[in-house]
């Protein structure tokens, strides 16, 4: 079995002697001995790798981000936490610049403060994949999507494209597994964290980040909530499981479930609740960024 890792080669414009050197370390990272090479439909090689050689081996430690975002959550019942979330995002391709980024994911959270663990999982336009190290892939993906792989996006108003992600949580191992389109990835440890034996909070969303100052990007396709699917960002059949390990979806009028946007002036979230059919449990959110009060 082989870990497939893609990656664009990295600029250094512009960088500081310490982002060099954060640089450096990141390429020593994603820079293994390939065993075996192949070429997406994208242009681009993915190599795969010894899967005891992959990144998540060399360091254990994990990075935090600080982000603007719109987002539907549930906040669990006292004793009743959560060991899954999922859901079938649409995939844009957001207008970002080389220090920004923007992204929509689903995410596991348990704890306050400094004694917050968090997983975060979806699709993202910058950086991550294997440059921060901890997650550990076992599943060859040879003729599957790589971490850090191109995917096609979807257009306003034309074609849609979707994945459908999971985290769920090994009730032996208390390892959270990464599901996509259905195939197990690989997990996230259970030690590289001190508290996420189960998530206090689970969600659906998205994010952006930009420089003080600076205007910020488009989040999902740019466009506000609107209640129709092919014009901003959605997750239709979101679920959830608790202690049953059984899919079920949040209900629109629980005191659990919350909606947050930091900058409402730029983007929005709406949850829809059970729209039937091959909808489901469905939200959206997103917008245009912009002057955004950095």
């Amino acid at each position: 079995m082989c870990l497939a890792s893609a990656s664009d080669t990295p600029r250094a414009d512009g960088l500081q002697p310490e982002e060099n050197l954060e640089l450096e370390r990141q390429l020593k990272l994603i820079n293994k001995l390939p065993v075996q090479s192949f070429h997406t439909k994208f242009g681009y090689i993915v190599d795969c790798i010894d899967i005891n050689k992959q990144p998540a081996f060399d360091n254990p430690l994990l990075k935090n981000h600080k982000l603007q975002e719109a987002k539907v959550y549930l906040v669990s019942a006292p004793g009743n936490p959560y060991y899954a979330v999922s859901g079938t995002n649409s995939v844009y391709n957001p207008r970002v610049n080389k220090d920004q980024t923007s992204s929509s994911h689903i995410w596991v959270q348990n704890g306050e403060g400094d004694g917050t663990n968090k997983i975060m999982v979806g699709w993202h336009t910058g950086c991550y994949n294997f440059g921060c190290s901890g997650f550990v892939q076992n599943y060859d993906t040879v003729g599957l999507t790589a971490l850090g792989e191109i995917v096609d996006t979807s257009v306003i108003n034309g074609k849609t494209h979707e994945i459908t992600l999971s985290l769920k949580q090994d009730a032996k191992t208390k390892n959270w597994w990464l599901y996509y389109m259905g195939t197990p990835l690989g997990y996230y440890p259970s030690e590289l964290f001190t508290n996420l034996t189960s998530a206090d909070q689970v969600g659906w969303g998205g994010k952006t980040t930009t420089a003080v100052g600076t205007p910020t990007p488009p989040m999902g396709s740019g466009l506000f909530p609107d209640g129709n699917l092919v014009h901003a960002s959605y997750f239709r059949n979101v679920a959830i499981q608790n202690q049953s390990r059984v899919d079920y979806g949040p209900q629109k009028d629980g005191s659990l479930l919350k909606t947050f946007t930091d900058k409402p002036k730029c983007f929005g979230v709406q949850y829809y609740g059970d729209q039937g059919g091959d909808v489901g449990y469905s939200l959206q959110f997103g917008g245009p960024g912009g002057d955004c009060d950095n």
